[in-house]
């Protein structure tokens, strides 16, 4: 067996290529045709701001929504909301890393609710601080605090899915 062969049938370098050729895949069928036509994009933005949008209301604030990009509190800029990935870099590793198809079917999809509720309290919180701290607060907290706080969210699906889920294909 030559070296390379060997290299490649490691696990790291399997998850690696899976993980990289799974990456070009999205990146060419999103660039070239779902982004150019906003097949998706636009339904999750519309979608979380919605639901963010009925979350400031249940607590009270007069809120309202500009374009299709916009959501906001009364007596505030909004917030624009840009395009959202993060659902789909989580499903890019999930189905790159080694795990039965049993397990990533249902994993992946309560994967995408809970990334989606985290941005949906982002964009809660973030409209808050908007009404009530200084523009550089939150500044602040949008580029970083709430970045922050998703993606480590993300990270522990993703640790919890390599340290819990996968364990569960040896027992089954």
């Amino acid at each position: 067996m030559s070296l390379l062969h060997s290299i490649l049938k490691t696990p790291l370098y399997s998850f690696l290529l899976k993980a990289l050729g799974l990456y070009i895949l999205w990146y060419l069928i999103y660039t070239l045709w779902l982004h150019p036509k906003e097949i998706m994009d636009m339904y999750i933005v519309r979608e979380t701001m919605l639901f963010a949008r009925h979350i400031l209301d249940f607590l009270g604030f007069t809120t309202f929504s500009r374009e299709a990009r916009i959501v906001g509190i009364d007596g505030t800029p909004g917030l624009w909301m840009g395009d959202n990935c993060d659902s789909i870099e989580f499903t890019g590793f999930i189905v790159a890393f080694p795990g039965l198809w049993k397990h990533k079917l249902w994993y992946i999809p309560l994967g995408w609710v809970l990334i989606t509720l985290m941005n949906v309290l982002r964009i809660v919180a973030l409209a808050i601080a908007q009404k009530y701290v200084s523009k550089e607060w939150f500044d602040f907290n949008h580029t970083y605090t709430f970045t922050l706080i998703v993606y480590l969210f993300i990270f522990l699906l993703w640790y919890f899915w390599t340290n819990k889920i996968t364990k569960l294909n040896s027992s089954s």
